[in-house]
């Protein structure tokens, strides 16, 4: 089988394509295993640093999501699994509406004509978020039954991509399922555009000895989860039979609901001798306005009997981020 991960240059991306290779087989939409022959990471341009080797399996390509014809090119076999992970962030798609809807709509759109084009009902996995919810009426705690009524350009069209995502299953053009993802922590590298990105920054500066600017207070509540159980969360929910889903196909991935302050002290715990730089708070009343529109809690019981991971604490997170780049 070909896999095709859209946006994997990205940090997720990525690492989900060197799991895939490292499993080495997946189940089509019949339920049969099948042995992987090539991983396509496809972006709009190369990552800054690639890891030093890759398997031979995986390749990358790069072109726009929301040209149709690039990614008709994309997606050109029969046997074939997509994992949809592009997207302009959140931050970025207040700043830039007609690009989010050129990229996270029209490129969504794209994605699943190509896949109905090949009439081999494939599977498609497509990344949402937590961002999906929100509106004066959202309760504190959301789930896969809460109502959604999104505040940002972002959570709208990962609303609305879980809407295609269900229709096109209901048709039968696709076996899809959505991820419908916390906020995923600690990303190495530079600060991205998307607004929680203070939520990596908390840790990854700090521990490469430069200063934090938080954007929020101390007080502010984010359901995270670390980035390996997301990407092992990816591979579950592909796996997973479609009588387990439903005719939602929307899952919110299990996370855990910590406060700015909770993370700056599992840090401090962590990190043991090693020299922090400061953490300081410079609220930015855009960031905090996108922010306070999200959920504080998450009800991720369904994710759960379908064998998503939890992660065990913050501590571990950033173990692990210690231990695989530092």
């Amino acid at each position: 089988m070909k896999v095709v991960i859209t946006g994997g240059a990205g940090f997720v991306g990525l690492l989900l394509g060197q799991r895939l290779a490292a499993l080495g087989r997946i189940t089509n939409s019949k339920g049969e295993t099948r042995s992987i022959e090539e991983i396509v990471l496809f972006d709009i341009a190369l990552p800054d640093s690639q890891p030093k080797s890759l398997d031979k399996r995986i390749r990358f390509e790069t072109g726009e999501i929301s040209d149709a014809h690039t990614v008709r090119r994309l997606i050109d076999r029969r046997d074939i699994s997509i994992f949809h992970l592009a997207s302009v962030l959140s931050g970025g798609g207040e700043q830039d509406f007609d690009l989010a809807i050129r990229v996270n709509l029209h490129g969504n759109l794209n994605v699943l004509e190509a896949a109905r084009a090949l009439a081999s009902k494939p599977k498609v996995v497509f990344a949402s978020s937590i961002a999906v919810f929100g509106g004066s009426h959202m309760p504190k705690t959301v789930g896969d039954m809460t109502k959604q009524t999104p505040q940002t350009t972002y959570g709208m069209t990962k609303s609305t991509g879980e809407l295609l995502i269900n229709d096109y299953t209901r048709k039968g053009f696709i076996d899809g399922r959505s991820a419908r993802l916390p906020t995923v922590i600690v990303r190495p590298g530079k600060p991205n555009k998307a607004a929680s990105s203070f939520a990596s920054g908390v840790f990854r500066e700090p521990l490469n000895g430069i200063e934090c600017v938080l954007p929020v207070g101390e007080d502010t509540i984010m359901p995270v989860s670390g980035y390996r159980s997301i990407v092992e969360g990816f591979v579950k929910l592909h796996e997973a039979r479609a009588d387990e889903l439903g005719d939602d196909r929307a899952v919110t991935f299990p996370g855990i609901n910590a406060t700015v302050k909770e993370m700056i002290a599992a840090l401090k715990r962590v990190a043991g001798n090693r020299h922090l730089g400061d953490i300081r708070v410079e609220r930015d009343p855009v960031i905090e306005r996108i922010v306070e529109t999200w959920p504080t809690a998450l009800n991720f019981d369904r994710a759960r009997k379908i064998g998503l991971p939890l992660d065990k604490d913050i501590d571990s997170i950033v173990r692990a981020y210690i231990e695989d780049y530092l």
